[in-house]
């Protein structure tokens, strides 16, 4: 397995084909972040390698991520009568997410000015993204967390796939389209939870047991936000851009169900984790929410950098991911009722690790194999050859 090449021949041939091709047409990306990034951009040496930005980007992501494990674990510490997180612990995640969102903008133009584009830096940029998205939605729970003031957990689970349901649809219309339209709430909630983050160190979490408007509380406001932000913006003007495509003849997929392919992994995510959850006889999600997000969002990076490299090569969509597979076996023993709370709280542990060990393993490999391909190093601009 340690040299097992994901990427097919074919794929590779694709990829050597591929041109990039995005729109972004959010107001605050094009007039103030842009702007704000090609200022940034200058700081940086030329010798930097665009992909060293991205997954320092990444990685500050990962750290407010355990940060927050660590001083709230259960979710419980934003509840009325517990122990809250320290008010410098919100500063420094604010700062860091709006620092890793930086990054994650500036990336892209540091590969311009340095002419060391690479559908590989794309690739990179994208895949990591994916895996982002379970690590900001869970940072995030942090500020209400569950109890009486806060968020169920069932309803954070929902509002995680929410989440990636939108990430994923702007890559489903690439997979289609032949662009990727980059969804307007990307940048919007990016600058807004940094500033809630600050805010929150400022004014204190019982700021947030009040009342919004009349009885609708901040809660509220932040669920109505995730979901409204979904359903009136970034699907509406996904499948605008779709009919568009369909109406100029340029998809590039004609059939119905080969448009639809790239969602039968994640709709059988949702549905294998969904009735896990209902059917579980310990009442898994309550006993480990953050474990269990964080099995559900690594399986959906997978599956989602498995469709960005088919769209990238423009080749067919996996019908089925492996991962499932054992996901499925899980689900299956817990339905049939012989696991013990603790029994079901290894397979768990044991899927999540296996999840995640089998991500990394498949990255570092595309990504090994792509830079053989390209005759790049991923962190340097070196060239091989000039060693």
């Amino acid at each position: 397995m340690a040299g097992y090449e994901y990427v097919s021949p074919e794929q590779l041939a694709g990829f050597d084909k591929y041109k990039y091709s995005a729109l972004d047409t959010n107001p605050l990306s094009l007039y103030v972040m842009h702007p704000f990034w090609n200022t940034i951009v200058k700081v940086f040496p030329t010798w930097l390698a665009p992909n060293l930005i991205t997954f320092s980007g990444f990685m500050l992501l990962v750290f407010n991520f355990l940060l927050l494990t660590y001083f709230d674990p259960d979710f419980y510490a934003s509840a009325p009568g517990h122990k809250h997180v320290p008010d410098w612990v919100w500063i420094v995640v604010g700062i860091l997410n709006f620092v890793a969102y930086t990054l994650d903008g500036v990336d892209g133009k540091q590969a311009r000015r340095t002419n060391s584009s690479t559908p590989l830096g794309e690739l990179f940029d994208h895949g990591l993204d994916s895996w982002a998205c379970v690590y900001f939605v869970v940072t995030v729970y942090s500020i209400f967390g569950r109890g009486p003031t806060g968020v169920s957990v069932f309803v954070l689970y929902l509002l995680l796939w929410v989440v990636l349901f939108s990430f994923i649809l702007s890559h489903w219309e690439k997979y289609n389209t032949g662009v990727l339209f980059l969804p307007w709430g990307y940048d919007i909630s990016q600058v807004t939870i940094s500033f809630v983050y600050i805010v929150t160190a400022v004014v204190g979490v019982e700021a947030w047991y009040e009342p919004f408007l009349f009885n609708f509380l901040y809660r509220d406001l932040f669920t109505a936000m995730i979901i409204g932000c979904a359903l009136c913006v970034t699907l509406p003007m996904s499948l605008l851009n779709f009919y568009r495509s369909y109406k100029s003849n340029s998809l590039k997929h004609n059939s119905i169900y080969e448009a639809m392919v790239p969602f039968f992994s994640p709709c059988l995510l949702f549905t294998l984790s969904t009735v896990w959850i209902l059917r579980s006889p310990s009442d898994i999600l309550e006993m480990h929410p953050r474990i269990f997000y964080f099995m559900v969002g690594t399986a959906f990076a997978n599956i989602t950098c498995q469709l960005i490299v088919c769209q990238m090569s423009s080749t067919r969509c996996p019908t089925l991911n492996w991962l499932l597979l054992p996901l499925f076996l899980v689900v299956a023993t817990v339905i049939v009722g012989t696991t013990t709370s603790r029994l079901e709280s290894v397979l768990l542990y044991t899927l999540t690790a296996a999840f995640t060990l089998a991500h990394i393993h498949y990255g570092v490999q595309v990504v090994k194999q792509l830079s053989r391909h390209f005759q790049i190093y991923p962190f340097s601009l070196r060239k091989p050859n000039s060693d």
